[in-house]
C-alpha cells in the first residue's frame, strides 16, 4: 500500500493516537484497521482494564451472571497498541503531542474519544455507601451490595435509574427512587409518553418520589428537602452524564454549551489533525436541522466508521464522508424492552399506536408528514421498520400510522 500522508498535507501521516478505550475508541481503533490504514494506531485508557462495554454493567455483570464485559478485539492481531491505566492531562496541538501522566504521546492524528462522566451528586462525595454506575470497578462494588439486599435509594429517575432499580429488585432489594422532576425521564420524553411510565415503577414494587430532592446523606439513611428520611443501605446517583472534556481546558478544542466537544459534519474539531466522536463529541444534523449532543451506544458504534473512513480517505484526496445517523438507543426495564429511534424535538405531530397502559406500544413524532422520531415500547418491528423510514424522509398517512395493526410500513402516504 501506498505511504498514506497527513490529511494537511506534507510529512507521512504514520501515528494515529485514539484517547479514550471505551466503544467509539475501541470501535476507531478497528474500522482504521479494516479500512487498511498502515500507520500505527495507538489507543489510551484511564481505566487499568481491558477495553470493555458498558451495557451489561447495569444488567449481567451487577447481578453477578457475568464477570465482565471486555470486547471480543484481538488487538495483538490488529497491531493496536494499548497503553492502559494512562491518564492523559492536556493537548498542545501545535506541537502534535498529548500530555499524560507518563510522558507526552506524540500523533499524526488524534482521535478524541473520551466519553462522558457522570454527573456527583452535591455534597455526596466521599460519603461511605454512595454510589455511582459508569465503570467496571462501580459494577464489581455495587454487586455485593445487591446480594446482601440492602435497602437501596436511587438518586434519578432517567434511563441509568430505571435499569438499576431494575436489576436491584430482581436481586430482591427495596428500592425507592428519587426525581426532581415532576415525572421519569422528564428530560428526554414529553409529559403525555413519558407519564404511562411512572406505573412501571409500582407495578414493580419500586416506591417513586417526584418533585423530591436530596437535601443530604447520612449513615443508613437519605433526607430529602422537605424533611422526610428514606431508608438507605445504599445510595445509587443516576443524574445524568457530562462530556470528559476537562482535560481539553486551554488546548484551543472548541467546547459547546455542554462543554462537549464541537465537531463538524466530517467529526473533525477546531483543531487541525484532530477528531472527536461518540459521548463527548456533538456534531451538526443536516437532517434535523440542530446540532446534536448523544449519549448513546449506537452513536458510539457508527460514528467511529466516519472517522476511520476520513482519515484514511483525506491521505488519498477522496471526498470526506459526513456523519449524519439517525439515533438509535434501547433501555430494558422492569420487564420491558423500549427503544427509541430518531430525534422528536421538532416534531409538529404526535400519535399514539396502541394503549401506554397496556405491554406493547409505540409513539410516533411526525414533522409536516414526515416520520422524525419513533418509541416503541415492546414493538421491535415498528422500532426497525420506522428507523428505515426516518432515513429515508417516506411520507407518511397519518390515519394508517396511527393503526397498531397496520405495519409502520403499510402506513405510507398514496
Amino acid at each position: 500500500m501506498s505511504e498514506q500522508t497527513r490529511e494537511t498535507g506534507g510529512s507521512p501521516l504514520r501515528r494515529v493516537v485514539v484517547v479514550g478505550a471505551g466503544m467509539a475508541g475501541v470501535q476507531t481503533a478497528v474500522a482504521l484497521r479494516e479500512r487498511g490504514f498502515p500507520g500505527s494506531v495507538t489507543l489510551i485508557g484511564a481505566e487499568p482494564h481491558q477495553p470493555y462495554d458498558r451495557p451489561p454493567l447495569s444488567k449481567a455483570v451487577l447481578l453477578g451472571k457475568s464477570e465482565g464485559s471486555a470486547f471480543e478485539v484481538d488487538f495483538e492481531a490488529l497491531a493496536v497498541e494499548l497503553r492502559l491505566g494512562c491518564e492523559v492531562v492536556g493537548l498542545r496541538p501545535g506541537a502534535h503531542e498529548l500530555d499524560t501522566e507518563a510522558g507526552p504521546v506524540p500523533y499524526d492524528v488524534l482521535v478524541l474519544a473520551t466519553g462522558a462522566e457522570p454527573i456527583r451528586l452535591p455534597g455526596a462525595e466521599g460519603v461511605p455507601g454512595v454510589h455511582l454506575l459508569r465503570t467496571l470497578d462501580d459494577a464489581e462494588r455495587l454487586r455485593p451490595v445487591l446480594a446482601r439486599q440492602h435497602d437501596i435509594v436511587v438518586v434519578g429517575a432517567g434511563w441509568i435509574g430505571a435499569e438499576f432499580a431494575t436489576a436491584a429488585r430482581e436481586a430482591g432489594c427495596a428500592v425507592t427512587v428519587v426525581e426532581a422532576a415532576e415525572r421519569p425521564l422528564a428530560g428526554a420524553l414529553p409529559a403525555e409518553v413519558a407519564a404511562p411510565m411512572a406505573a412501571w415503577y409500582a407495578d414493580a414494587g419500586v416506591e417513586l418520589h417526584t418533585h423530591a430532592r436530596v437535601e443530604r446523606v447520612e449513615p443508613g439513611e437519605v433526607v430529602l428537602d422537605d424533611g422526610s428520611r428514606l431508608p438507605a443501605g445504599a445510595v445509587v446517583v443516576g443524574i445524568g452524564a457530562r462530556p470528559a472534556t476537562a482535560w481539553l481546558t486551554g488546548s484551543g478544542i472548541e467546547l459547546g454549551e455542554h462543554r462537549e466537544v464541537v465537531a463538524d459534519v466530517h467529526l473533525r474539531t477546531s483543531v487541525p489533525d484532530v477528531y472527536a466522536v461518540g459521548d463527548c463529541a456533538s456534531f451538526p444534523s443536516g437532517r434535523y436541522g440542530e446540532r446534536l449532543l448523544i449519549h448513546h451506544w449506537d452513536n458510539a458504534l457508527q460514528g467511529p466508521r466516519t472517522v476511520a473512513e476520513n482519515i484514511v480517505g483525506g491521505a488519498t484526496g477522496a471526498p470526506p464522508a459526513v456523519y449524519d445517523p439517525v439515533p438509535y438507543f434501547w433501555s430494558e426495564q422492569f420487564g420491558r424492552f423500549v427503544q427509541y429511534a430518531g430525534h422528536h424535538a421538532g416534531a409538529d405531530t404526535l400519535l399514539w399506536r396502541g394503549d401506554p397502559s397496556g405491554p406493547a406500544w409505540s409513539v410516533c413524532w411526525l414533522r409536516e408528514d414526515r416520520l422524525v422520531g419513533l418509541l416503541a415500547v415492546g414493538r421491535p418491528r415498528d422500532l426497525a421498520q420506522g428507523r428505515r423510514l426516518i432515513e429515508s424522509g417516506t411520507p407518511m398517512d397519518p390515519a394508517l400510522l396511527a393503526d397498531p395493526a397496520k405495519p409502520l410500513k403499510a402506513a405510507t402516504a398514496r
